[in-house]
């Protein structure tokens, strides 16, 4: 029986989500399953449609990971120990302290970052 693969959860209607998540689809190391959360059945994974508009998520088993754990999860993952080692830098303080809010900036804006569109804004609540 196979290893079950991870799985990226992000927002397919945003231009800057949708290139970042064809960058890691293309140069993973390591097998990851990428869906735009529009498409799927999020509650398959124990999440909401609102978690799921606002930040990215990685699942993997029985664990989830988002905002910026999430991106530390996906370089954990990989097969270079480089790329594990910031990963591990990003998911444990004191790093995680900066890493959270810089998420949440790049999450804020990333409808002004490079292939971002009105699309990406996310609306306060």
């Amino acid at each position: 029986m196979g290893q079950i693969k991870p799985v990226l959860i992000f927002d397919g209607d945003c231009g800057f989500c949708t290139t970042t998540a064809n960058y890691i689809r293309q140069n993973s190391s390591t097998p990851i399953e990428i869906h735009p959360w529009q498409f799927i059945d999020v509650t398959k994974y124990g999440l909401t449609r609102e978690q799921t508009i606002d930040r990215v998520f990685v699942v993997e088993g029985v664990k989830t990971f988002g905002g910026h754990r999430a991106f530390a999860k996906i370089l954990l993952l990989q097969k270079y120990p480089l790329l594990k080692i910031v990963g591990a830098l990003v998911m444990y303080p004191p790093i995680s302290f900066f890493a959270r809010p810089a998420y949440r900036l790049v999450a804020k804006y990333r409808h002004k970052l490079p292939g971002g569109t009105p699309a990406c804004k996310i609306e306060p609540r």
